[in-house]
């Protein structure tokens, strides 16, 4: 049979769409820049895969079929696991190879020598960080042989892909590229494969944002004020991932069984950080009772509040504030790091199912991409044994060998971000060559780093580190000046008064998660499943288990430190008392088998109730979709009740927000009284579409527009008008006091203090965000109508809490009416809440025409912040979706063959191709496709089969 050249049609109806896509682009081209002949039909689909006849692959032991579906989905067969993974190299390059080269540059601070200088900082900053040499230590040093025999198996089919294919035959954008720079991709390593977990592990590193906001807020908050602004975890009404259980005093490991015994402390309430030689002190946490639970104790001590570190926190901003623009710039290309970034998963035992055995559901929310950050696949040994043990299927990331999420013939597993505090900023005192660390300079660890620029001159970097980690304030002029104003007794001679910081984070020390995924896929049972957890370091990840005997489980992973700060502020590095002292053995983090409630639940909350000894962090996410995941399914079982996967999928499709149901009442008891009749009656019209509402945000409702807007605009009067410009969104100006000015209004002569200062953030990151932690600051002051967060500035300004929806209500209504219409009743949710999908990198900086080429979008979406559709908008930059449930699955235990999957693009990274985004539409509309597991299955869907032959 000829090898079909341009991917698998489909139904003709994709076909036809496709080739009138392309037309239409090469008119365009040829009429509007005028050079038609470069772009042509055949550069667009010159990269289009093989995906049926036979090819050659060279180092192949044997023959390899690779059958996909109609979808483009493939479902590859081997007789030995090398030949598996080489195959699925080289199936992956057919698809993804401008993704996987992106991702590997972005790892190895590389991605100027594709793009140009625009991309030095953010090459600087990793490779400051040193993701790629961690990964080439991990491989060099922890790793096993086996592992390596298979990241070598698909490094080899990857280049035995790329032998063939070079510029336009690889994919439209290398096209593009060869246009600019002439340049030619590498040959794939294994070590290009192990650096894309530091990337994902950097995408989910716990509270480092949360750290450094908390930081900047001292300028203009005082610690109480913050402490209002981060509130405690609320145990009484969300509850956690594992409800009991205790570190066994016999074995020194966690018990899911256990109670804690007489003697055994809860978690011990972490000090303040000292306010030494000026630094910030921190606030206590107060310590969580155990049987003989330590109260924590509280340190002002150099607080913002006292004077003396007001200073000092004054003395960070600059720094703080451009090391989180630095920050920003990386997961730009990642997905924006913040309050949504985290996932849903849950498993139901089959004494609640329909089925009789467990089903389990994941849906991971990340940035919106295109393509997608995942890959389906399937992985099976035509015979599993000993040499050859995979029969596996599910989500891989394009560069990686193995499947990261979904289920084998025998288990099922899914990941949700646990969210552990993994990182901390460390102030430094340092002089032109050292540091200060316990009364001692100490020199620095220093190399050179050389980074190639597109189009540019070289630029050479000295990387400068610590014990705490990478200096990470020099990677940028602004960074410089860290701590310049604070009051530091022992001045650092080469920062004038201040400070240098640097980094710690476990995922800068080499580990072996990639050996802990290549377990996982071949885990057969609960035990197994937990040894292959024990290795899986970075990112820190809730693991969620269900098998065909019927088992449900739970794990925790990850390397997490102790310490003996509370880390949320940086910490001063000097001190050998802020060091990090060990980290937790895997033996000790929490897990569940078969709980009696007869399900589990993990949606970022709480993994552990307050017994729990073991700190783990003070930034969980605050419960409101796992409460409500926890609902939907308590509401399904009540009365015997039994969970079908439709169940299951319409779970992961519910919209409610809890934030409407405690703000909505007291909406609409507000009495509005605008400045004219016409105005209230106006405000009263959009007031009415809140009446009977059930709080769905479902994509045509018009309350939900209406809610949202109002939602937004309290959060900017209540506490975002407050805050320092350095949280604020980039452009929003306001004339307030300076900072540390509490002087009156007016100086003597009446003259305004007040200056202009405008937000530095971008919108995908600025506060407030609008997420669970903010629906848990406006529930502790909902019932305080005189609350100093009600009242605003201002001849305008409101004096309570009543004032202030009012205000907020009027806002909202002219707001839409601007966006929307001055009709109400044509209003609604989704034309405000839209998913843009763009390309990496070219899609969002290339030329004009190549965005329009490469991006796809607007979709009109339901769902929101904090909802189980988690369709996250932030609240302080607008109302466009920045995060996404990335993929879903329903596993259906009892038989696989019926369980069912979705991705958010589809299985091509190639612009027109027919699977481009074949699978968007039905994400958008909930749907889920079937998901093919056993042979019999596989073969029936199959739309199109490769051969690849040695």
């Amino acid at each position: 049979m000829p090898a079909n050249k341009t991917g698998p049609s489909g139904k003709k109806k994709k076909g036809r769409r496709a080739r009138l896509l392309v037309i239409t682009v090469v008119l365009l081209l040829v009429a509007g820049i005028g050079f038609g002949a470069y772009w042509s039909v055949s550069t667009v689909r010159a990269s289009f895969p093989e995906t049926s006849g036979t090819l050659q692959l060279k180092g192949l032991n044997g023959q390899v079929k690779v059958a996909r579906d109609d979808h483009g989905i493939p479902q590859v067969y081997a007789d030995s696991a090398e030949d598996l993974f080489r195959a699925q190299g080289f199936v992956q390059a057919q698809d993804r190879f401008w993704e996987m080269d992106v991702r590997r540059h972005l790892t190895a601070g590389r991605l100027s020598e594709m793009f140009g200088d625009g991309q030095v900082e953010t090459d600087a900053f990793v490779r400051t960080m040193g993701w790629r040499k961690v990964a080439q230590e991990e491989y060099d040093t922890k790793l096993s042989a086996t592992t390596k025999k298979y990241l070598q198996a698909y490094s080899d089919g990857v280049n035995a892909y790329l032998k063939d294919h070079q510029g336009k035959s690889l994919s439209v954008e290398y096209a593009a590229l060869e246009f600019e720079n002439d340049y030619k991709p590498e040959k794939w390593t294994p070590v290009d494969s192990v650096a894309w977990l530091k990337a994902m592990a950097w995408d989910l590193r716990g509270n480092l944002q949360s750290e450094i906001d908390r930081s900047l807020a001292s300028t203009r908050l005082s610690p109480r004020q913050i402490e209002q602004l981060y509130p405690s975890y609320p145990y009484d009404r969300n509850k956690p991932i594992v409800e009991g259980g205790a570190i066994d005093p016999a074995t020194k490991e966690f018990d899911p069984k256990a109670t804690p015994t007489e003697g055994q402390t809860g978690q011990t309430g972490q000090a303040g950080q000292n306010g030494r030689n000026g630094q910030p002190g921190g606030t206590g946490t107060a310590g969580t009772p155990g049987a003989n639970g330590t109260p924590g104790t509280q340190n002002n001590n150099g607080s913002p509040a006292t004077g003396g570190g007001a200073g000092a926190a004054g003395g960070l901003r600059s720094g703080l504030t451009a090391l989180s623009g630095t920050l920003d710039k990386i997961p730009a290309l990642l997905g924006p790091s913040g309050n949504g970034i985290g996932s849903n998963s849950w498993v139901v035992s089959g004494q609640y199912t329909a089925t009789g055995k467990p089903l389990l559901a994941n849906d991971p929310h990340l940035a919106p991409q295109m393509p997608s950050l995942w890959y389906q696949m399937g992985l099976h040994c035509t015979k599993t044994g000993p040499s050859c043990p995979f029969d596996v299927a599910g989500y891989t990331f394009a560069g990686m060998p193995g499947v990261v999420i979904g289920h084998n013939q025998d288990i099922a597993w899914g990941m949700t971000n646990l969210g552990a505090d993994v990182t901390d900023l460390y102030l430094e005192k340092v002089t032109s060559d050292s540091y200060l660390y316990d009364n001692k300079q100490v020199p620095f660890a220093t190399r050179k780093e050389t980074i190639k620029v597109a189009g540019g001159n070289e630029r050479t970097i000295t990387v400068r580190s610590t014990r705490n980690g990478p200096v990470v304030s020099d990677r940028n002029s602004e960074l410089g000046k860290v701590g310049q104003d604070a009051p530091v007794k022992d001045p650092a001679p080469d920062r004038a008064e201040g400070y240098a910081v640097s980094l710690r984070w476990t995922a800068l020390d080499a580990g072996r998660t990639m050996d802990a995924l290549m377990d996982l896929n071949r885990a057969t049972d609960f035990a197994s499943f937990r040894k292959a957890a024990a290795g899986f370091e970075v990112p820190s990840q809730n693991l969620i288990y269900a098998d065909t005997k019927g088992n449900i489980g739970y794990q925790a992973p990850g390397r997490i430190p102790v310490r003996k700060g509370d880390g949320r502020m940086p910490a001063p590095g000097w001190d050998p008392a802020y060091q990090w002292t060990g980290f937790l053995k895997p033996g000790e983090l929490p897990w569940e088998l078969n709980p009696k409630r007869g399900y589990i639940v993990t949606a970022n909350q709480a993994v552990t109730d307050k017994k729990y000894p073991n700190a783990l962090t003070g930034d969980w996410g605050y419960g409101a979709r796992s409460r409500r995941i926890s609902d939907l399914i308590q509401s399904k079982i009540k009365d015997g009740g039994k969970i079908s996967t439709d169940d299951m999928q319409k779970m992961q499709m519910d919209n409610h927000s809890e934030i409407a149901k405690l703000l909505t009442p007291y909406l609409l008891k507000i009495d509005i009284k605008a400045e004219n009749e016409r105005e209230t009656k106006y405000v009263r019209e959009a007031q009415k579409l809140l009446e009977g509402w059930d709080y769905n945000q479902e994509a045509d409702s018009a309350a939900a527009a209406y809610f949202n807007a109002v939602w937004r605009n309290t959060l900017k009067l209540a506490f975002g008008n407050k805050l320092p410009k350095e949280l604020r969104v980039k452009g929003q100006c306001l004339r307030v006091r300076p900072a540390n000015d509490a002087g009156p209004q007016e100086d003597l002569d009446g003259n305004t203090r007040l200056v202009r200062e405008c937000g530095e953030r971008e919108p995908d990151s600025a506060q407030p965000d609008g997420g669970d932690r903010w629906f848990e600051v406006v529930r502790g002051i909902l019932d305080k109508p005189e609350d100093d967060w009600w009242k605003t500035g201002g001849r305008a300004g409101a004096g309570n809490r009543d004032e202030l929806l009012a205000r907020a209500m009027k806002d909202a209504r002219w707001e839409l009416t601007s966006k929307l219409g001055k009709d109400v009743d044509s209003w609604s949710w989704g034309r405000l809440h839209q998913l843009n999908l763009k390309n990496q990198t070219l899609g969002k900086e290339g030329p004009g025409i190549v965005r329009w080429m490469l991006n796809r979008g607007p979709w009109n979406l339901a769902g929101g912040e904090a909802t189980v559709n988690a369709a996250g908008w932030n609240a302080a930059g607008g109302y466009d979706v920045v995060w996404v449930p990335s993929m879903r699955m329903v596993v259906n235990l009892a038989d696989l063959d019926k369980s069912r999957w979705i991705n958010l693009t589809g299985a091509s990274g190639h612009a027109y191709n027919a699977h481009y985004y074949d699978q968007t539409d039905k994400w958008a509309k909930g749907e889920l496709l079937p998901w093919a597991f056993s042979p019999d299955a596989v073969k029936k869907g199959t739309d199109a089969e490769l051969t690849l032959k040695p």
